[in-house]
């Protein structure tokens, strides 16, 4: 997560409360997804941001989770082919793995 989104999320949790405020990853890999959530959850792993030694723990999920929540044409257009050819289970397993261990404020 870049410097800047790591800005964007910290001033949106001030500015409306952590419990009002839901991350959704959009990326392709396991890793990249998991770090994207350690980091809104726990805090920075990298100490080179916004929210390095800050836990916020956000809610966080990534968007093939939320399937059953998304209009399915919007769903298809913006998530379908990337779901047929992306390790989606690694993906949501390594999100919900995070979430788990420190999302205060999940569901």
């Amino acid at each position: 997560m870049d410097l800047e989104n790591q800005k964007r999320v910290l001033d949106l949790s001030e500015k409306y409360g952590k419990e009002n405020v839901v991350v959704i990853i959009g990326t392709s890999e396991a890793e990249s997804a998991g770090l994207t959530a350690e980091t809104v959850t726990a805090g920075d792993p990298t100490y080179a941001g916004p929210l390095a030694g800050v836990s916020l723990g956000l809610g966080v999920y990534h968007a093939f989770e939320l399937k059953d929540q998304i209009d399915a044409n919007v769903y298809d257009e913006q998530c379908g082919m990337m779901e047929m050819v992306l390790d989606v289970d690694a993906i949501i397993k390594e999100v919900s793995s995070i979430r788990d261990q420190y999302s205060q404020y999940k569901d």
